[in-house]
């Protein structure tokens, strides 16, 4: 596992994919095809009010409003990986 991702291990992280859904959670394990995120937040960008980089900013300032205990997310879906703390909001 590359040391950029073992260091994300047991933080928050967003996934974000080559669609309006992104996954912001704990990530919790690593395998060569999925991400494993715990209390996590499967969110459509197309619903509700804010586009993909608001929602993400407003789970960084209001924290992760989990509607899944555990999500297992492709690899091959996850176009970047980023800690939650990493958010740039400003």
């Amino acid at each position: 596992m590359p040391d950029a991702l073992e260091k994300m291990l047991n933080q928050p992280v967003v996934l974000d994919t080559g669609t309006p859904i992104v996954y912001i959670g704990v990530l919790v394990e690593i395998t060569d095809a999925t991400f494993v995120l715990a209390e996590a937040d499967m969110h459509d960008c197309r619903d509700g009010h804010a586009n993909q980089e608001a929602y993400i900013a407003e789970a960084f300032r209001e924290g992760i409003t989990p509607n899944r205990r555990t999500v297992v997310v492709m690899r091959s879906a996850v176009i970047s990986v980023s800690r939650l703390a990493d958010v740039v909001t400003d």
